[in-house]
C-alpha cells in the first residue's frame, strides 16, 4: 500500500503542478483539507484532459482507477469513508460513474460531435442532409434481425475468431446493430474498439458499404474514374495557373510517353496523382475568417494521404496522433509510387486497405467516412462532395455542394 501511495501521489501531484490553477487547488486543500466545487471541478477537469490525451478518448479503466485512487492518496480527506475503496465518487469502474468519468463521456461527447459536425453546422450556416453522418435505409435488408443479446454474442465472438469468413458473417449480421452504434453521437467514437476485427481483416469496410448502397454504387469510382474522369480532370487541370505543385502532379499522372529523362520517382503513381489533381480543380473552401483561413490545395493533401517508408513504425506515426482527426490514408512503401501497402487511419488506429491499387485504396477511405459515420475533413470537404454525387450518386439534390463542384461536374460531364 505504502508503495502504491508513492506512485500515486507523485502521479496527480505533478499532473496538477503543471497546469494552470493546479497550485491553487493543491495549496487550498492544504489550508482546508478540502476542496470547494469549483476547485474540485477544475481538478477533474485537468486530470480528465491529461488522461484522454495521453490515452485517446476512451482511457482503459484500470488507468481510471488509478487516477481517481491517486486523487484520494494526494488528498486523503476526499476520501469517503462509507464506499469500499474510498474513490468511487470520482471513479467507480463497476456503473461506469463518478466525476472522472463524466468528464471523460463530455470529452468523448464533444470529441464525437467534431468528428460528425458537417461543414454547414461548423460554418453556422444551415445544416443539410446527406453524406456520411445521415442516417439512411440500408440497401440491404438483413434476412435474420439478431437481439440485443446475439448481437453482443456475434461481437464477442468475433473478436476472437480465427476464420475471416466467420467474421465477415457475424460483421453482416451485427450490421444494424453497428450501424445505430455509429450514429450515436455518445456510441460512435468506441466502434474500432467494439468491432476491432476493422484493424486485421481487410474488406470490412467495403462489406458495410455495400449493404448501405449496393454493389452498384460501390463499383462506381473503379469503373468510372479511369474511363471517365481521369483523362478530363488532367485536361482541366492544365488549364489552371501553374504551380509548380500542380505541374508535378501532371506529370505524375500523365507522363509523357516519350520522355525517359523524367524523374518519376519522386511523386505518387498516375491514379492517386490524378486523384490530388482533383483537389487542386475543386480546392478547398475559404474557412471564414477564423483560421486555418485560406488553405492551398497542396496543403489539404496531407490530410488525405500521407506517406511512410517501408520499415518505419506505424504505430509510432499512431502515437503521435494528438487531436482527434477525420480518416485519411497513410501510404507504406519504397517510395510514394511504389506503395505496397495502404492503411485507412481513424481515432488513433490503422485499418489495412484490403486494395493495395492506390485507387482502390482512395476509395476505401471514401467508404469509411458512411461506415464509420465521420464527417469528411472540412479542407477536403468540396472534394468528397463532388466524388459522392457524381461520381458515387449518394445523395443527389440533397446535399449542398459549393458553385465550384457543379461547375466543375458541368465541364466533365459535357
Amino acid at each position: 500500500m505504502h508503495h502504491e501511495q508513492s506512485i500515486l501521489r507523485p502521479l496527480v501531484e505533478s499532473i496538477l503542478s503543471k497546469k494552470p490553477g493546479g497550485e491553487r487547488i493543491i495549496n487550498e486543500y492544504h489550508r482546508t483539507k478540502s476542496l470547494q466545487d469549483d476547485n474540485r471541478r477544475k481538478m477533474v477537469n485537468i486530470l480528465a484532459a491529461d488522461l484522454t490525451e495521453k490515452n485517446g478518448t476512451s482511457p482503459p479503466r484500470q488507468l481510471k482507477e488509478k487516477y481517481a485512487r491517486g486523487i484520494v492518496t494526494l488528498f486523503p480527506y476526499l476520501s469517503d469513508p462509507h464506499s469500499k475503496n474510498g474513490y468511487e465518487h470520482y471513479y467507480d469502474g463497476e456503473s461506469g460513474s463518478g466525476y472522472l468519468a463524466w468528464r471523460i463521456k463530455t470529452i468523448q461527447r464533444s470529441a464525437a460531435k467534431d468528428r460528425r459536425s458537417s461543414f454547414g453546422e461548423s460554418c453556422g450556416g444551415p445544416s443539410h442532409g446527406g453524406g456520411p453522418t445521415a442516417r439512411r435505409d440500408s440497401h440491404v435488408v438483413p434476412e435474420t434481425a439478431l437481439s440485443e443479446e446475439e448481437c453482443k454474442e456475434a461481437i464477442s465472438l468475433m473478436k476472437h475468431s480465427a476464420d475471416e469468413d466467420t467474421v465477415k458473417n457475424k460483421m453482416k449480421l451485427t450490421f444494424d446493430y453497428r450501424r445505430n452504434k455509429v450514429l450515436d453521437p455518445q456510441q460512435s467514437s468506441s466502434i474500432l474498439s467494439d468491432f476491432p476485427r476493422f484493424q486485421d481483416v481487410k474488406g470490412l469496410v467495403e462489406q458495410d458499404f455495400v449493404l448501405m448502397f449496393g454493389e452498384g454504387v460501390s463499383g462506381k469510382l473503379l469503373e468510372r474514374w479511369p474511363t471517365t474522369y481521369k483523362k478530363k480532370i488532367i485536361q482541366q487541370c492544365r488549364q489552371l495557373p501553374s504551380t509548380s505543385e500542380l505541374e508535378e502532379l501532371l506529370l505524375a499522372a500523365d507522363p509523357p510517353e516519350d520522355d525517359t529523362e523524367v524523374d518519376a520517382d519522386v511523386g505518387w503513381d498516375s491514379d492517386l496523382s490524378s486523384v490530388l489533381l482533383l483537389l487542386h480543380l475543386i480546392p478547398p473552401s475559404a474557412q471564414g475568417r477564423k483560421r486555418p483561413g485560406k488553405v492551398s490545395a497542396s496543403q489539404a493533401e496531407k490530410h488525405l494521404v500521407v506517406f511512410k517508408k517501408t520499415g518505419t513504425s506505424i504505430q509510432e506515426h499512431l502515437d503521435a496522433i494528438t487531436t482527434s482527426v477525420q480518416p485519411y490514408l497513410l501510404a507504406v512503401g519504397v517510395k510514394k509510387n511504389a506503395i505496397h501497402q495502404f492503411y485507412i487511419v481513424l481515432e488513433k488506429k490503422a485499418i489495412p486497405c484490403k486494395s493495395i491499387s492506390s485507387l482502390g485504396a482512395f476509395d476505401e477511405l471514401f467508404k469509411a467516412h458512411y461506415v464509420f459515420g465521420t464527417a469528411y475533413n472540412t479542407m477536403l470537404r468540396n472534394m468528397y462532395t463532388f466524388l459522392q454525387t457524381t461520381v458515387y450518386s449518394i445523395d443527389v439534390g440533397i446535399v449542398k455542394e459549393s458553385p465550384r463542384v457543379a461547375e466543375v461536374r458541368a465541364r466533365l460531364l459535357h
